[in-house]
């Protein structure tokens, strides 16, 4: 797994210049994960003790419901709550505080295993694209071209500039910055247009929507990645 992840070339996620590069990546690593958790990991035994004490947010769970080896997340749900049992409400204290158990229960909550390991191979990654940015003019010209950027991963990009040589930083923050603005004029003009046709001045009209129709769908992924 960690290999797969860190062999991955940065550059080939920019190339297709379609959408947020970052996005890409993100989604990458997800279903790289998710096939493997859902594959022959299932009955590797660290594999198991990690997804037993870490479990899965709702939308990683959702993925992998998804997949067709239902049996496969059985067997991990079974020793997931077993482990549940086991470690917090079957386990009786006198030194346990009365909200003992309720702290542990948000721990996991708010814990994924898939999550945790996309966050640990987005770290990774992001650091090999901003070395790209800083050493070669190649990559800085692929970068200037990508479609867009979404929000968040501009949020991301812009906080870790730092990391981007002293000379070349400027200028990847301005192109953080147009990617950006370029995609926010886009999404304006085709929200509008979108709303523009509910205008009663159009009713029974058959217009152009031009692009506007999933234009609530994309504004969402812009604002949110998702």
């Amino acid at each position: 797994m960690r290999e797969s992840i860190l062999t991955i070339p940065v550059s080939e996620i920019f190339e297709p210049k379609c959408g947020c590069p970052i996005c890409t990546m993100r989604d990458m690593l997800e279903q790289r994960t998710v096939d493997y958790i859902m594959g022959a990991a299932m009955m590797e035994p660290d594999v198991r003790i990690e997804t037993n004490k870490q479990g899965f947010c709702k939308t990683h769970f959702e993925q992998m419901r998804a997949c067709k080896n239902r049996l496969s997340l059985a067997l991990m749900l079974q020793t997931h709550l077993q482990t549940l049992d086991k470690d917090i409400f079957a386990r009786k204290s006198i030194f346990e505080g009365k909200t003992a158990k309720q702290k542990k229960v948000s721990a996991i909550n708010n814990d994924c295993f898939v999550c945790n390991k996309i966050e640990w191979g987005m770290s990774r990654l992001m650091v090999t694209t901003l070395e790209l940015y800083s050493k070669q003019k190649e990559f800085r010209q692929l970068f200037s071209e990508q479609e867009m950027l979404c929000l968040p991963h501009y949020d991301l990009l812009v906080s870790m500039s730092e990391s981007v040589d002293k000379g070349s930083r400027s200028a990847f923050i301005d192109c953080c910055n147009s990617l950006v603005k370029k995609q926010l004029d886009l999404l304006i003009e085709d929200v509008s247009h979108y709303c523009n046709m509910y205008d009663y001045r159009n009713s029974g009209k058959d217009g152009d929507w031009k692009n506007s129709k999933d234009s609530i769908e994309r504004a969402i992924k812009f604002l949110t990645t998702r």
